[in-house]
């Protein structure tokens, strides 16, 4: 029996192809998610990587030999897939390893309404009835196998993102946007058609073996051609999408990477313009920039841990109209609670088209503070480590500590938090501070116990 522990993390499916799992096993999982799901018909989609046709169709398979109708939408992003679980109803089921090298696949799972599935959510449950069928064989077909059909959402899932943000009265921009050879090769185009932008594209060819960089935008070293780009060709901006195109990361006209945090701030200034007194998730890592400009705004911020199923349970529990993370994860009302770094993109567009002055400017008044960014330590006892530093804080005049997501620990004018990985014998910290100085201090003493 194949070892799934290997491959159903927290909230997707995730491995190496064909090592780690396959087409026969991908089958027996969308048996599984139609029997968990309980729906009369679902909807399948894929990124561009070489094993994701292919795995894709084995689930769809699997979902029609017990009955279930399967609409595929082919080639599209994580968020397009979203949009046709919300805008048709279906539970969903996107192939991709987002950012991971070429040799991995996944699945990312939604039920109708793009509402998450997590271990807690149904992943279990699937999981539990893929062993039993590997063990055993397969689930009895029904009596009438569902029907696979096809169909293209592509342009509705554009004309929905532009209702949401007006751009047509912007002034002309000149973006260059680095799609890493993922799906952002394939959405912005389309997306982007008829609006008053000069698109200047880099690595927009599909290409699941990522032959120019990684499509992970978060490491520095992947955004290095996007900022050469902007600078020697005098764009206003640059926009960077990972592999699976659900994160979206921004480049000022000066070649410097805008943080997550500041563009959160600015999202969520816009989205309560719209919608005033709403509630703005924000995780346990972004600025307190974050907090400071939804309650200038009128709005209500809400702290919650990192990762996307905490934040769309939070914005479903709260009705928020807005959510953001650190990792570049936007997650908006009008997009049923879903990330979509596309639509982050175009609000950033709009902000800046909408005045005469460059983004670094716009984005000052969201940026009020010191980062360290996200510093990993290898670890052999993440516990220990973890008590060590606790201890270490505990007790300190002027110093709060909390554990809502791993350890916070909050002073007057500096913050840090310290996770452990889910899946990684790694504790990662995040400082900020009201200045650099500060922020260097804070971080040399936290990895002085963590590391000793």
């Amino acid at each position: 029996m194949p070892d799934l522990s290997q491959i159903v993390k927290a909230y997707d499916v995730r491995g190496v192809v064909p090592d780690q799992w396959d087409e026969s096993l991908s089958e027996l999982f969308g048996a599984a998610f139609a029997r968990v799901t309980g729906a009369d018909a679902i909807v399948v989609g894929h990124d561009m990587r070489p094993s994701s046709p292919g795995l894709s169709r084995a689930f769809a398979r699997g979902a029609a030999s017990l009955g279930v109708d399967v609409t595929e939408i082919g080639l599209g992003s994580t968020d397009q897939l979203y949009f046709a679980s919300g805008h048709l109803d279906l539970p969903g089921a996107m192939f991709t390893a987002s950012h991971n090298p070429a040799q991995y696949n996944g699945i990312k799972m939604c039920r109708a309404g793009a509402a998450p599935i997590g271990q807690d959510s149904g992943l279990a449950d699937i999981r539990a009835l893929v062993e039993e069928w590997a063990d055993s064989g397969a689930p009895e077909p029904a009596a009438e196998a569902g029907a696979i059909t096809q169909r293209d959402v592509l342009a509705d899932y554009a004309a929905h993102l532009r209702s949401l943000v007006d751009l047509t009265a912007i002034r002309p921009l000149k973006v260059v946007v680095d799609a890493g050879n993922g799906m952002g090769g394939h959405t912005v185009p389309t997306v982007f058609e008829g609006l008053p932008l000069e698109l200047d594209a880099l690595y927009f060819e599909l290409d699941g073996t990522f032959p120019n960089h990684e499509a992970n935008p978060l490491d520095p070293k992947n955004i290095v051609d996007l900022q050469a780009r902007v600078l020697e060709t005098g764009a206003d901006l640059g926009l960077a999408f990972d592999g699976d195109a659900d994160r979206c990361f921004v480049v000022d006209e000066r070649g410097e990477p805008v943080s997550p945090s500041a563009i959160t701030a600015l999202v969520a200034a816009r989205e309560l313009g719209k919608h005033p007194g709403g509630t703005v998730i924000h995780n346990c890592i972004t600025s307190w920039s974050v907090p400071e400009v939804v309650k200038e705004n009128g709005g209500a911020p809400v702290r919650t841990r990192v990762g996307h199923s905490f934040i769309k349970a939070e914005m479903a529990r709260t009705g928020a109209i807005f959510g953001g993370e650190h990792s570049a994860h936007y997650y908006f009302r009008d997009f049923w609670n879903a990330d979509t770094g596309m639509l982050a993109a175009l609000h950033v567009l709009a902000a800046l088209g909408g005045q005469k002055g460059p983004l670094s400017e716009l984005v000052a008044q969201y940026d009020r503070y010191a980062a360290s960014g996200e510093i990993n330590s290898t670890v052999d006892d993440q516990t220990g480590r973890m008590e060590a530093v606790k201890a270490a804080y505990e007790g300190r005049e002027g110093v709060e500590l909390d554990e809502l997501d791993g350890l916070t620990v909050t002073a007057a004018d500096w913050w840090f938090n310290l996770r452990p990985s889910n899946t990684e014998p790694l504790l990662r910290l995040n400082v900020e501070a009201r200045d650099a100085e500060r922020v260097a201090e804070v971080r040399d003493e936290v990895l002085s116990i963590v590391r000793a």
